[in-house]
């Protein structure tokens, strides 16, 4: 079959498919064989309660994440922290849109703050509707190759994920809807994920708005989110510094001196402590299934 042709509904049993995998199906086109190994994925800790321990995928073989913010709300500095942890754990490469430039006079304020606790990201803005840098994204989509890239866009619901990926495709592909007043947030509009064909090449896969963007695991996403702390730490007298009170500390030096906003330093603590209290969960976890001789699940790839 063709990429042109119409999507198939195939049975999946037991099988941690997410959407932008790649599998082989039987013969008969009726069940999942095999999944193919990831070279990216978006994985989260599950956001429902009495299965904290267990991972979520959202999407995978992503090549470049779009972290949407929209500019008609204050920037939310802490929220793009964690989304940048969660983008560069999954091996792809994060790029941070900032939507709806039609609605305000200046967008210099959000991104620099939010180039503030993204320095080595690009940071770009756009407007779904005016079409307005519409144009540097389609750039991104086609990639370098005949395929083009996959690109994934996280963000809360009402950010615009849906009105920029069909500004992206040129078609009404994607529902949207309105924004409440009082507080800019919008319906889930887009209720699952779905992946969408870009003319000229490319991938877009619009996720559903994340109320909460909890980790998993994290690999070297924390310390590339946070490299200008985590480079002032590398200066610090003593190698086990807790960057609190102990004499010579590099990064409280930057803090005194206001080279380091203190709340980053407490964000990337609380990241760091919510990262080591979800590994005792899966310690447990994983010695509760062994008592009970259950086999453990395979780690996502």
């Amino acid at each position: 079959m063709s990429l042109d042709d119409p999507p198939l509904r195939v049975r999946n049993i037991r099988s941690d498919i997410a959407v932008g995998d790649f599998v082989v199906v039987s013969d008969d086109i009726e069940r999942v064989e095999t999944l193919l190994e990831r070279h990216s994925a978006f994985v989260r800790r599950a956001s429902f309660e009495g299965n904290r321990a267990v991972a979520q995928t959202l999407a995978a073989n992503i090549d470049i994440a779009f972290l949407v913010h929209a500019l008609t709300a204050p920037p939310n500095q802490r929220r793009l922290e964690r989304e940048l942890v969660l983008a560069w754990d999954s091996g792809a490469r994060p790029v941070v849109v900032l939507t709806k430039t039609d609605l305000v006079d200046d967008a210099a304020p959000t991104v620099a703050a939010l180039r503030d606790v993204a320095p080595d990201v690009e940071v770009l803005t756009a407007s779904g509707i005016t079409g307005d840098g519409v144009e540097a994204l389609h750039t991104l989509a086609q990639g370098d190759g005949v395929a083009g890239a996959t690109i994934a866009l996280l963000g809360a619901s009402g950010v615009g994920k849906s009105t920029l990926v069909n500004a992206l495709v040129d078609q009404e592909s994607q529902a949207t809807g309105l924004v409440r007043e009082g507080d800019g947030r919008g319906r889930h509009t887009t209720t699952a994920a779905v992946l969408v064909r870009v003319a000229g090449g490319g991938w877009l896969l619009d996720t559903p708005g994340l109320r909460a963007v909890s980790l998993w695991s994290s690999g070297h996403g924390i310390e590339r989110a946070f490299a200008d702390v985590f480079e002032l730490m590398d200066h610090c007298r003593f190698r086990n510094c807790k960057h609190e009170q102990e004499p010579g500390c590099a990064v409280n030096e930057a803090v005194a001196n206001g080279t380091l906003d203190p709340r980053r330093l407490d964000s990337m603590k609380r990241l760091v402590a919510e990262e080591a209290a979800l590994e005792d969960e899966q310690r447990a976890q994983e010695k509760s299934m062994d008592r009970r001789g259950v086999r453990k699940p395979k780690p996502p790839r």
